[in-house]
């Protein structure tokens, strides 16, 4: 079998944890191996590490896939890695009809995704190896999930670091538009073909959740002695607006794609949710889902640019309880992250000023590249520029289907908080 040869003077990255090598950590290539295949991965000293899969034209030369070099790479390795996926989603996650079966390196899987939806999957193949192993993937997943149909979507930019083209087809049965999937006791109309990655965001799932307390009551509300929101309401129906004699919070929620913030707002008790996104597509699909569940009344929904509306309602002095901002990443790699910081900090400060006194900031960032402190950092200089003072509530992660390999950072992509807003 080929073999890779790592370079005496490099990160021990591999040894920690993290599944990639890259073409600078390589010393020598012994043999002829072929764009895919499997190779061997060893130390300067000739020491066997791991074995994985060889692309002459990524800079990601080799994805690990096994620390065992005798172990068998074939159609069954690959059936018994999703059969090992999907037992764990079942062990951590109250429902499983709609969630990320398979994320990528992290489930040992490189360069795959599988999300559920009832009994279609999505697939997204992102790494040459498993692109030349599509057919196993179709009948493992096919094994595994029991679903009727597979619809992929392989049309994510990085896979022209690949070498590779878009693709976007079915795969297996008869692939729908869409699907209705439920989750957080909200249905979702989720466009698999032409939706963004592969229609729904499972990652942000737990996070949305984090809402209940913060939209049940506005800023400005009298306090009450049953004021304190208990966990186990979080799974309790909602009164209607019509019926509650509470006043929920105003929310405005930007770059809010289908809506899934925005309804979980309503769900929990907000008076009213500003949906804004610059996709006529996406706010059209928020409607279907606002509509769907019954949320209509309280929504209103906004197409445009989130950075110029937010400056429009300032100079308005237009106020809410509660701004959330999940905006898509703003860093594509670790040279854009300059330019990233000054967008996470721009849209944080107008957002801050929109926040009525004793009212929250819900922000997140995906950017892979952005690290925790740097996000905190601008947005501590938001804060400060504004003349605002935020108290955390909490600080979360990607959901549990989103699992985080340690010793591979690229994983711990999610940042998501929540703050209390006061003036000073």
């Amino acid at each position: 079998m080929v073999q890779v040869y790592l370079k005496r003077q490099r990160k021990r990255r591999l040894e920690m944890g993290h599944p990639w090598i890259y073409r600078n950590e390589i010393e020598e290539v012994r043999g002829d191996p072929e764009p895919g295949g499997l190779v061997i991965v060893k130390n300067h000293q000739g020491h066997e590490l791991a074995s994985g899969f060889w692309n002459p034209i990524s800079q990601i030369a080799v994805r690990i896939v096994s620390y065992d070099t005798s172990e068998r790479i074939d159609r069954q390795w690959l059936k018994r890695k999703i059969g090992q996926a999907w037992s764990y989603r079942k062990r951590f996650l109250a429902q499983t009809d709609a969630c990320r079966v398979v994320y990528g390196e992290a489930d040992g899987i490189p360069g795959v995704i599988v999300d559920k939806y009832g009994s279609i999957a999505v697939v997204q193949i992102l790494s040459l190896a498993m692109d030349v192993r599509r057919e196993w993937l179709v009948a493992a997943v096919q094994d595994i999930l029991s679903v009727t149909s597979i619809y992929e979507r392989s049309d994510a930019p990085t896979r022209v670091l690949e070498g590779l083209e878009p693709v976007v087809q079915c795969l297996f049965g008869d692939c729908p538009d869409e699907v209705e999937i439920q989750e957080n006791g909200i249905f979702y109309l989720v466009d698999i073909k032409d939706g963004q990655k592969t229609g729904h965001f499972f990652d942000q799932r737990d996070n949305r959740l984090a809402l209940a307390p913060v939209v049940r009551f506005g800023a400005q509300e009298k306090t009450r002695p049953d004021q304190r929101f208990r966990e186990d309401q979080a799974n309790q129906p909602v009164a209607s607006h019509a019926t509650s004699t509470r006043i929920g919070a105003t929310v405005l929620d930007c770059f809010s794609h289908t809506g899934a913030f925005a309804l979980n707002a309503v769900r929990f008790g907000a008076q009213q949710v500003t949906l804004v996104d610059s996709s006529e597509r996406a706010i059209e699909q928020a409607q279907k889902n606002a509509e769907r569940n019954g949320y209509r009344d309280r929504c209103e929904f906004v197409t445009a640019n989130a950075f110029d509306l937010l400056r429009e309602y300032e100079r308005s002095s237009r106020q809410f309880d509660v701004v959330i901002l999940d905006p898509p990443a703003f860093a594509k790699n670790r040279a854009a992250v300059p330019s990233a910081l000054r967008g996470y900090k721009e849209i944080n400060l107008r957002g801050v000023k929109l926040i009525r006194d004793g009212g929250f900031l819900v922000t997140a960032s995906c950017s892979s590249h952005v690290t925790k402190d740097e996000w905190y950092e601008v947005i501590a200089e938001a804060a400060q520029d504004a003349r605002k003072i935020l108290r955390l509530v909490e600080y979360r992660s990607a959901a549990k289907d989103h699992p985080q390999l340690v010793g591979m950072a690229e994983n711990d992509y999610l940042k998501f908080a929540i703050f209390e807003v006061r003036s000073r």
